[in-house]
C-alpha cells in the first residue's frame, strides 16, 4: 500500500469528525503528500518519528497547512 493510500484509508476508518485529531506514525513522512492526505481528511496534526532527509520540507508543508507537528524521535518497529 502506498503511504498516501494508507493515510487516506486511516482517515476513512477513523471516527468522524476528524477535527482536532492527530495522525500517529511509527515512521517518518518522507514527502509532504502523506501529511496532505491526513490534512485533507480533516486531521490537523501528526507525530512522526522523524529522520528523513526531507524532514524540513515536510515541516514547511505542515506549517503551510496550519498543522500541528511533534517529532517523537522514537520508532516502535524493527525491520
Amino acid at each position: 500500500m502506498s503511504r498516501v493510500d494508507a493515510a487516506k484509508f486511516g482517515a476513512l476508518k477513523a471516527v468522524l469528525p476528524l477535527a482536532n485529531s492527530v495522525a500517529a506514525s511509527d515512521a517518518y513522512f518522507p514527502f509532504p503528500d502523506g501529511l496532505e492526505a491526513v490534512s485533507g481528511g480533516g486531521g490537523d496534526g501528526s507525530d512522526p518519528a522523524g529522520g528523513s532527509v526531507r524532514d524540513q520540507e515536510v515541516i514547511d508543508a505542515a506549517t503551510g497547512l496550519a498543522s500541528r507537528w511533534c517529532f517523537t524521535g522514537m520508532r516502535h518497529f524493527r525491520h
